[in-house]
Parts: structure tokens; C-alpha cells; sequence
């Protein structure tokens, strides 16, 4: 027969083992006291950072004119760093998680700010780097998105590069293999009128191509009063000068380029059709019809 006084001291050792074990024992978590997640915010815009760059160069501009010559022209002078096209507009960050975004907002930081912020010290080290002063983007997709420059930089300075909207539809009708010539008129028309709202808007320093080859001394005077730096004899030889590799994606890599000689620009194919708003754009900007 079971002693009483032996099952009731086992009774007492089971009880004071499980108060051991609660008292060594990480708290139990309260499910009810997990709180729930927050509702959704309003949109958040965030002030703008300070910039590293102040005021940096942006030469709006179609593609196939001219842009990748103008770039080697003011990369030859001593304080002027224009490198290849940077494509900044396609240097994005990633809030990979959902509390991610209110971090940075704590931060007085959303989405856009940090790729401005980003794309403020890939200026800032590219000049930096070249231990000149004055930095140039001339990447023509800029010319898309004016007006976010325009907010990230809000001391950015423009060159507006203009090329007769037909000379622009020949020379991407002959660059490429066989052709959509819709397509490149309306990419045409598309940039044409990004650089006609920027010229209406941004009071940009406005030169075209055709001059510019015709008279490289008097424009490029022109270009440097206008950043506020000497005009110098070394810019019209631009192939004396090391600009990096000629390669597709980064400007143009024709031989007209490597030439390392300012060559005249050329014209419009007579037989080019032109929607009409195109053909009123190139009068606005001085062209013949």
C-alpha cells in the first residue's frame, strides 16, 4: 500500500520544479498584446536633402543630335568634367520591406529623395574624382524628365542643344536596321516636345547643332559665359584628349566621333515627312519649314 506522506512530497517536488521552470522561463508572449498594424498613411513627399552638387550641367537634347560631340568639346576644358551618358533617371532604389518606407520617412526621406540623394553623390564623385569643378550630364533621356531635375537640382543650369527635327529623323532612320517610320517620328515628335516645354520653362542657354559645327570657337564662347569659366583654345581639339571608350548605350561610337575632328552636321533627307507639329516646332526654333 502507497505511502500518503511519500505521494504528497512528489506532489510538492512536481509543483516546485514547474515554478523553477516558469521563474528561468522567458515571459510568455500575450497574442492581445501584439499591436496591429498600422492603417495605411497619406502619400509622403519629402523635403529635399541638401546637394553635394549645387548646380550641375544638364545638356537636354533628341538623340542623334549632336549631344556626344558637344560632350568631347567641353570635356577638353581644364574645368569642365562631361563624362559618357549616365543615365541617372535609371539608378532607382528599392524599399524592399513594408516598414522600410517609414523608416525612411522618419528620416524625412521617401523613394524619390533617396534616388536624388543617389544621384546627387554619383555627380559628386565623378567630379571629384576628375579634380575639375563643373560637372555636365548630357544624357538626351534627361530631356524626358526635366522636371525631376529641376526638383532635385533646383540651382541646375541647362544647355538646350536643338537639331532640325528632320536632320533627327534621318539619322535614326539610317542607324537602324529596318526601320518603323512611324516609331521614329513620334520618338521624334516625344523629345521635341520635352525640349520645347524645357525651353519655355527652364531659360536654358539654347545652341543648335548646325551652328555648332559650323562656328565650334563662337558657340562654345557662348557656352562658357554662360557657366561663368574662360573659354579655352584646347576644346575645338577635342581628339588630343582622352574621353574614354566610344560605345553604344553611352553616346555616339560612329567614326565621325573618332574622327577626333569637328565635321559639319547633315542636313535633312528633302523627302523626310514630318507630321505637322514637328514642322511647327522647327519654325519656332528657327528652322525653315
Amino acid at each position: 500500500m502507497r505511502d500518503p506522506r511519500m505521494a504528497a512530497i512528489g506532489k510538492g517536488l512536481k509543483r516546485r520544479g514547474r515554478l523553477v521552470m516558469q521563474a528561468v522561463s522567458p515571459p510568455r508572449r500575450n497574442l492581445d498584446a501584439i499591436p496591429a498594424p498600422r492603417p495605411a498613411t497619406g502619400p509622403y513627399t519629402a523635403p529635399p536633402a541638401s546637394r553635394l552638387v549645387d548646380s550641375p550641367v544638364f545638356v537636354l537634347s533628341s538623340v542623334r543630335s549632336g549631344s556626344t560631340l558637344l560632350r568631347v568639346l567641353l570635356n577638353s576644358h581644364s574645368r569642365i568634367r562631361a563624362p559618357h551618358e549616365m543615365h541617372l533617371r535609371t539608378v532607382h532604389v528599392n524599399l524592399s520591406r513594408d516598414f522600410t518606407a517609414d523608416a525612411m520617412r522618419a528620416l524625412h526621406l521617401d523613394k524619390d529623395e533617396l534616388e536624388h540623394v543617389l544621384w546627387d553623390r554619383v555627380l559628386h564623385l565623378e567630379l571629384t574624382r576628375s579634380g575639375k569643378d563643373v560637372i555636365v550630364d548630357k544624357t538626351p533621356p534627361n530631356t524626358l524628365i526635366w522636371p525631376r531635375l529641376r526638383r532635385c537640382w533646383p540651382n541646375a543650369r541647362y544647355i538646350l542643344l536643338l537639331r532640325h527635327p528632320g536632320a533627327v529623323v534621318t539619322s535614326l532612320t539610317a542607324r537602324r536596321t529596318d526601320p518603323d517610320h512611324e516609331a521614329v517620328r513620334a520618338e521624334v515628335l516625344d523629345y521635341s516636345e520635352k525640349l520645347e516645354e524645357a525651353r519655355l520653362n527652364l531659360g536654358p542657354h539654347v545652341i543648335t547643332y548646325e551652328e555648332l559645327t559650323a562656328e565650334p570657337e563662337k558657340v562654345t564662347r557662348g557656352i562658357c559665359d554662360h557657366l561663368g569659366v574662360p573659354w579655352e583654345p584646347a576644346m575645338l581639339d577635342y581628339g588630343s584628349k582622352d574621353h574614354g571608350t566610344f560605345r553604344p548605350q553611352l553616346g555616339d561610337w560612329s567614326s565621325t566621333i573618332k574622327s577626333g575632328r569637328i565635321q559639319s552636321a547633315r542636313g535633312a533627307d528633302p523627302g523626310v515627312e514630318l507630321p505637322p507639329r514637328l514642322r511647327d516646332l522647327a519654325r519656332a526654333w528657327g528652322y525653315g519649314a
